[in-house]
């Protein structure tokens, strides 16, 4: 590690899952954790075991005004942000028609409004400290998608894009920008309480069943060991650099690069007609962008 040995950590979602497991990764290395959480007896065993060095804060991801309080209370809990992590979240699966105005915003507001609003409250410090690393947990959903993951995905695409702009806004502060694109971990994620499945409808229900029943009966199987996950993100975050993309587990590695391979293919096939669609004499751009 040649960054500082001691970091602030801010993790959203951290009472179980990759959240719980990225605390108690921080804390083993030494740094100190503000654990944002809707239920904080859920990780008061931490802030026992670590009185001086952990504080547990009530939050609702998706409420983004308890954004500047939050970051408030690292401020002056702790002195400074060093890592913010946005990791709460969850999955509605199902299809397109079948899933409402309201679930598709609940998503959006967990995955992208409340991360972004988090981000606006925490640059100010992370600029002036002219240092800071925002770990967005996406997915390698986030890169591509199937039959009944269109909200999720939508969110962590979504998720992916502000990122990605963001990243190249803040690189001049010393402030660096990790997307982690995860696999299927061993967290409770596909226990029933962050997986949502809608009514299935007589249109998609033999479309979906295949999907519904491998999401259904994944849990306690999945092949990511969550505490290596969160020991990777924590020596990264105490690292030099940081990728801008972070896929974790082999089936995120093997299932996004095929995603490229195919769209690069595709791509490839039609781009005369797309080079078509541009003026006759028209000149390569010379734009950065």
């Amino acid at each position: 590690m040649t960054k500082s040995n001691e970091q602030v950590w801010l993790i959203t979602g951290a009472s179980k899952g990759f959240g719980r497991a990225l605390a108690e990764a921080a804390l083993a290395a030494g740094d100190r954790v503000v654990a944002a959480v809707r239920t904080p007896d859920s990780v008061a065993d931490l802030q026992r075991a670590h009185p001086d060095r952990c504080a547990v804060v009530r939050f609702d991801a998706r409420d983004t005004t308890q954004a500047a309080g939050l970051v408030q209370v690292a401020l002056e809990r702790f002195g400074r942000l060093d890592v913010l992590v946005n990791n709460a979240g969850r999955a509605i699966v199902g299809a397109v028609e079948e899933v409402s105005d309201a679930q598709l915003r609940e998503l959006m507001d967990l995955h992208l409004f409340g991360p972004a609003a988090l981000v606006r409250a925490a640059l100010p410090a992370m600029r002036a400290q002219r240092s800071g690393t925002i770990v967005q947990m996406s997915s390698q959903g986030g890169r591509l998608s199937f039959p009944g993951a269109s909200t999720y995905s939508a969110s962590k695409f979504a998720l992916e894009g502000w990122s990605e702009s963001l990243a190249g806004e803040v690189a001049p502060f010393g402030i660096r920008v990790l997307l982690i694109e995860p696999s299927r971990f061993r967290t409770s994620f596909n226990a029933g309480d962050a997986l949502e499945f809608t009514e299935a409808s007589d249109t998609y229900r033999e479309v979906l069943a295949p999907v519904r029943a491998d999401l259904a009966g994944a849990h306690g199987v999945q092949e990511g060991d969550p505490d290596e996950a969160a020991a990777i993100i924590v020596s990264l975050a105490h690292s030099d650099r940081v990728p801008l993309r972070l896929a974790l587990g082999r089936e995120a590695v093997e299932r996004i690069s095929g995603a490229y391979r195919r769209g690069l293919a595709e791509l490839e096939q039609w781009a005369d007609t797309s080079r078509s669609a541009d003026f006759a004499d028209a000149v390569a751009s010379a734009r950065p962008i």
